[in-house]
């Protein structure tokens, strides 16, 4: 019973770590990296994540940590 218990506390706290972790974690949306068929949701030409036609299509994105977009080359915060 005890070693039931601590393995239960243990990945209550597990749970509970990567909730936070992920909170803490903001991200955004940066358009015009994604590879063909790697966006993350739809574009103005396709309806859902994985339906872009080409690479570095300007209106598909992908969800990449704060403050990163702006390091990737063609990498931007607005449709383009």
């Amino acid at each position: 019973m005890k070693t039931t218990l601590t393995i239960a506390a243990a990945l209550s706290a597990a749970l509970l770590l990567a909730g936070q972790v992920l909170a803490q974690d903001p991200s955004e949306k940066c358009f015009g990296i994604a590879k063909a068929g790697k966006n993350d949701c739809q574009t103005a030409t396709s309806s859902c994540a994985g339906t872009s036609k080409k690479d570095a299509q300007a209106d598909a994105w992908l969800s990449v940590p704060k403050g990163v977009c702006g390091k990737i080359t063609g990498g931007s915060l607005s449709k383009g």
